[in-house]
């Protein structure tokens, strides 16, 4: 986003503040920021809003751009600013926001109109400048994004320096609400979620599982190539294994509270511990218990640290589909693609200082090659750095500057365009972050490559080297889909449900238009299983063209139609998806043929195969 539209929205949010105080004068205000899609502003208003309301807050927007107000900037000492926050009664919140300005930091306000708000800018210079923004939706959001706290009220917008492009973002946000995979996972019959069971958590339902299958399958061929090895790994682990490792207590607020082992629960009674003294025992070894693990990396460590290592044996590639579980605020979960349990295609690398480089540049051919073979080829990448005055981290200095170094020379090696963002590292380890496009333009973040200079030492792993001395193994965590469950959810959207034949639960529909026809039919459908094809057989009564609108609907690839003159001749009357057409009548054993060849093209890159 550049500068021009960061004002243009962090405006519009203001001026949608003003209209919501003309309109519901007893509105308390929390903050109101630019995004990368548009902007938002939270409210606190025990009336609810409702879709009229947005129209009438929309048109009283209207109303202030066109008085033209100017946006006009001062600045306050502490005091004063509380004062005037007090005298406009937004105390609720905003002070809590002037309280996060570092002491000597200048306190600015933004003043348009009767509207005076606590912000450090960017602004436009008069409200005219807005000339193509919509409200989107409302949606609520705990203050500060904390669930303990109150829940307000988010109006979304976006806004745009020409109509024409807003327009172009609209029509984009009515293709993703068809594409939602919410609502095509349901129409699809791929997964469910069930309160019962726990929101976050992914039921694949049969069709999903194929979908799912394929997947693995895919990735576990490329990772054969590459000499990885597959390794399981338990869903749960001693709170002591991650004690060590960091994840606890570092990554202590995303992980499920721990499973405390019935006797530590029992002496704690006993005892009449206190939450305080209870979390105090947890961090500090004195309460044992497990862990839902949030990683899998801290298994693999203890497999490589199994068995003595030569440097001859390296590198050492560890791969598994395993189980993690992250704890989600509800109000952040999404559909598949934003979870509580999900399976990560994950894969740990142990490898010398000497092979740090190849290592990394396969990891991010595998990840290249699956962005090709499901068509996302426009893609940038992001570099996630330590930020060194956070104590969020673990390792020496040295080793970050070592790891950091490693990553921006790989990065370097894509040619395309990367950023850095401080702060936004692993704990143990910078990261390269694939963010990629789909077909109507959105990014997502999918695939990751991270270099880990700190676990190896916090487990003190070595292998022989040449010299016959220990040395310590570098460790790569990678991951090319993320997650099984985000990477399926974007591939629904992506594809629109239209899956590729080598993706499709069901690749070919029979459909038998007559009794008379329908054990050709079968015996049809017999052929194409024995081909190791997906198929299945509609002999219902119905009218060919509903049973071709039916296919349609649930997105089969391709259509086989056997009517009397198909069955005394041995041949299909084949329709395609793509081409949603008639083909021909083609014989079987042909037509059979074309589709296991699309069937098992899945279009890799030569350097891949």
């Amino acid at each position: 986003m550049n500068e021009d539209l960061k004002k243009i929205r962090h405006s519009a949010s203001h001026i949608l503040a003003t209209a919501v105080l003309r309109l519901f004068p007893e509105a308390k205000l929390d903050i109101g920021p630019a995004t990368d899609t548009g902007f938002y502003y939270d409210f606190d208003l025990d009336h609810k809003f409702t879709a009229e309301d947005l129209a009438n807050i929309e048109a009283e927007m209207r109303k202030i751009i066109s008085e033209n107000q100017k946006f006009e900037t001062f600045e306050l000492s502490r005091s004063e600013a509380e004062k005037l926050i007090r005298e406009s009664g937004q105390e609720e919140f905003k002070l809590g926001r002037l309280a996060d300005i570092p002491e000597g930091e200048k306190i600015t306000f933004y003043r348009n109109g009767e509207f005076c708000d606590l912000c450090a800018g960017p602004h436009v210079d008069y409200s005219k400048r807005i000339k193509a923004f919509k409200l989107l939706s409302v949606a609520g959001a705990y203050h500060r994004g904390d669930e303990n706290n109150k829940q307000l009220q988010r109006i979304y917008g976006t806004a745009f320096a020409s109509k024409e492009d807003l327009e172009k973002y609209l029509n984009q946000i009515e293709e993703a609400k068809l594409r939602d995979h919410r609502k095509l996972g349901k129409e699809m019959g791929l997964f469910t979620i069930v309160d019962r069971v726990g929101q976050g958590l992914i039921l694949w339902k049969p069709k999903g599982a194929i979908v799912r299958q394929c997947l693995q399958n895919f990735i576990l061929e490329l990772l054969n190539e590459q000499g990885y090895q597959q390794v399981f790994t338990p869903n749960i682990g001693k709170l002591g294994l991650f004690r060590t490792s960091g994840h606890f207590p570092y990554y202590k607020d995303s992980q499920f509270v721990p499973i405390i082992e019935r006797d530590a629960l029992r002496s704690l009674s006993d005892r009449h511990a206190d939450i305080a003294e209870f979390e105090s025992g947890l961090e500090s070894g004195e309460v044992e218990g497990y862990l839902l693990k949030p990683m899998n990396c801290p298994f693999h460590v203890e497999i490589y640290k199994s068995d003595p290592h030569s440097y001859r044996d390296l590198p050492v590639r560890l791969a598994e589909f395993g189980n993690v579980y992250r704890w989600e605020q509800s109000g952040e979960l999404n559909g598949m693609t934003r979870v509580r349990g999900f399976t990560q295609d994950d894969a740990h690398i142990f490898c010398t200082p000497e092979q740090l480089d190849a290592e990394i540049q396969g990891c991010l051919d595998l990840v290249k090659a699956v962005f090709a073979t499901i068509g996302m080829k426009e893609y940038r990448v992001r570099i996630s750095l330590r930020d060194p005055a956070s104590d969020k981290y673990v390792g020496s200095d040295e080793n970050w500057e070592k790891s950091e170094a490693a990553i921006r020379k790989a990065a370097k090696s894509l040619g395309v365009p990367f950023t850095e963002e401080l702060g936004e590292a692993a704990f143990y380890g910078p990261k390269i972050d694939f963010v990629v496009k789909d077909v109507i333009g959105r990014e997502w973040q999918l695939g990751t490559v991270q270099v880990d200079y700190n676990l190896p030492e916090r487990f003190d792993l070595v292998y022989i080297g040449s010299d016959n001395a220990q040395h310590r193994p570098i460790m790569i965590h990678r991951a090319p889909f993320g997650s099984l469950e985000r990477f399926t959810g974007v591939l629904i959207e992506h594809f629109g449900g239209n899956f590729p034949t080598w993706l499709a639960p069901e690749q070919v529909r029979v459909i038998a238009l007559g009794d008379d026809v329908a054990q050709y039919g079968a015996d049809v459908c017999a052929k194409l299983k024995k081909a190791g094809l997906r198929a299945s057989l509609d002999a219902t009564a119905e009218k060919l063209g509903a049973k071709i609108r039916r296919a349609e609907t649930e997105k089969i690839p391709h259509m086989f139609v056997v009517g009397k003159k198909e069955a005394e001749s041995g041949t299909v009357s084949v329709r395609s998806r793509i081409r949603k057409e008639f083909e021909g009548a083609k014989s079987l054993d042909e037509a059979v043929s074309l589709i296991s060849r699309d069937a098992a093209e899945r279009a890799l890159p030569d350097s891949m195969r």
